[in-house]
């Protein structure tokens, strides 16, 4: 790979938009490797290391919910965005369950394209988790930011790199209302203006993880008209 030049993967079948994003991509600076399916990127992971992920969802074959899955029983931390022509909710939710960390619905304008890349990209090629603790413990649940692990009540887990920002922004910030703003410019690097629901369903996907009863969170918690606070329960209260 070439020195100082993020090395991307694009996983796309739609030949038309696989050029136009090359192209734009290669444009900002990048190199771009291009798959049309999810098995030939499986197939490119095992030789080849990538700072990036752009992962279609509709695929021949393996979709790439699927292909996201898989890529995560191997590798927690390289960043994956999913494009995707549906713009379902579930969908959404899916894609972020299977180990997304952001999520982008065609058609969509290159400017915000490229913003939520560069913002990844940002965000992950140098970044080292500040631990507030050696071992984080809340309710039940242990976090170990350094490795990217976690010990829940439902068993343990390992953290991808946009979790891991995010439980850091969190744990130092305990206590504080966080504005959407705020943790969207500190963990995905975009600009406060930024509209993004993925920020909703990546809680969401915290909750699943690390509450008693997600439904009903006591840790991630929402501040209405503001965003997030994270609140460390120490029994009951």
């Amino acid at each position: 790979m070439t020195e100082n030049k993020p090395a991307i993967l694009l996983v796309e079948d739609e030949m038309h938009l696989a050029r136009g994003i090359c192209f734009n991509l290669e444009m900002e600076g990048y190199r771009v490797s291009h798959v049309e399916t999810g098995e030939e990127a499986l197939e490119r992971l095992l030789h080849d290391r990538f700072s990036l992920i752009i992962l279609d969802v509709m695929l021949p074959g393996m979709d790439g919910f699927e292909v996201c899955r898989e890529i995560r029983e191997t590798d927690s931390r390289v960043p994956i965005l999913m494009l995707t022509a549906r713009a379902d909710e579930g969908d959404r939710i899916t894609g972020l369950e299977s180990g997304a960390d952001d999520y982008l619905v065609k058609p969509f304008s290159l400017n915000e394209f490229l913003l939520r890349v560069s913002g990844m990209l940002r965000r992950s090629s140098w970044y080292q988790p500040e631990p507030v603790e050696e071992a984080y413990h809340f309710g039940d649940n242990e976090v170990f930011l350094l490795s990217y692990h976690a010990r829940t009540a439902q068993g343990e887990i390992d953290l991808t790199d946009l979790e891991v920002k995010m439980l850091s922004l969190f744990f130092q910030k305990e206590g504080e209302a966080l504005p959407r703003r705020v943790i969207l410019e500190k963990v995905w690097g975009y600009s406060s203006d930024t509209e993004t629901r993925t920020l909703d369903n990546f809680v969401v996907r915290l909750r699943k993880y690390f509450e008693p009863d997600p439904a009903n969170p006591v840790f991630f918690q929402t501040v209405r008209g503001v965003g997030y606070r994270f609140r460390r329960v120490k029994g009951v209260e």
